[in-house]
């Protein structure tokens, strides 16, 4: 994993948002491979937890950030070297040989951006479907999940003006961006993520959401309209802390 500045710039850049992350953080970091090829860029948006520490003492260079995953990613993004930037959840771990597999996928003509896909480190039947209807949603409409590891060219990423600052949505609205731009292609391999956010909220509750938000997105509904209703439906779940920008659609 290389963290500091100097010597050769890296291929790739992966940029993780983190907020209170220690349960989670180390596990994915232990997924990514140390080589002078990578970066690693931890954006903390204030934690007051071990996260810093588990970021540096894994190799990663440690960003402050305020809070909100695409303001922290696009200080991730102004911070990166390499030619392409890899967005990683704290929650997900990316699988052996992803670095060819970015390469392999970018590598095809017209192909400006690429994701995993989807997997869950849980076996239920329930969410090997969510699994399923993601990645098909990947693969016929060049439309992943965050959760998915979304990587792009940086310089495609800096030409459409990286994330827009949106209290929800940021991860949808980019890719729909970029596919103005060529193709949103995905890898043969799988990440596997937490499904914290599905056994939280419902897996069912929490699908329909996601399309709700989608539909209001599409109707133009504001994302702060979008937001204050996503949070209101988190409450009543019984979500203890409600993140706006941290729960994918």
């Amino acid at each position: 994993m290389r963290g500091e500045k100097g010597g050769a710039a890296p291929y790739l850049s992966i940029i993780i948002p983190v907020l209170n992350e220690e349960t989670l953080l180390g596990e994915t970091l232990r997924s990514i491979d140390r080589n002078p090829e990578t970066e690693v860029l931890v954006a903390d948006g204030g934690s007051t937890d071990a996260t810093r520490r588990i970021a540096e003492s894994a190799g990663a260079r440690v960003l402050p950030a305020k809070p909100g995953r695409a303001v922290q990613m696009n200080a991730g993004a102004a911070a990166s070297r390499g030619e392409v930037l890899l967005f990683l959840h704290a929650d997900t771990r990316l699988p052996c040989g992803y670095s060819g597999q970015i390469q392999a996928v970018l590598n095809r003509p017209g192909a400006v951006a690429g994701a995993f896909r989807l997997g869950f480190d849980d076996s239920r039947a329930s969410l090997r479907l969510v699994a399923a209807g993601a990645n098909l949603r990947s693969r016929w409409r060049q439309l992943p999940y965050g959760d998915q590891a979304l990587f792009v060219r940086k310089d495609f990423f800096v030409e459409i003006g990286g994330f827009r600052d949106l209290p929800v949505m940021e991860d949808y609205d980019l890719v729909l961006r970029l596919r103005r731009k060529g193709r949103v292609s995905l890898t043969p391999g799988y990440v596997t993520t937490s499904p914290r956010r599905w056994l939280k909220h419902g897996i069912v509750r929490t699908t329909l959401i996601h399309q709700f938000m989608i539909a209001g997105w599409h109707l133009g509904i504001s994302p702060s309209r979008l937001a204050e209703w996503h949070g209101r439906k988190a409450k009543a779940v019984s979500d203890p802390q409600v993140t706006s920008s941290l729960d994918d659609p």
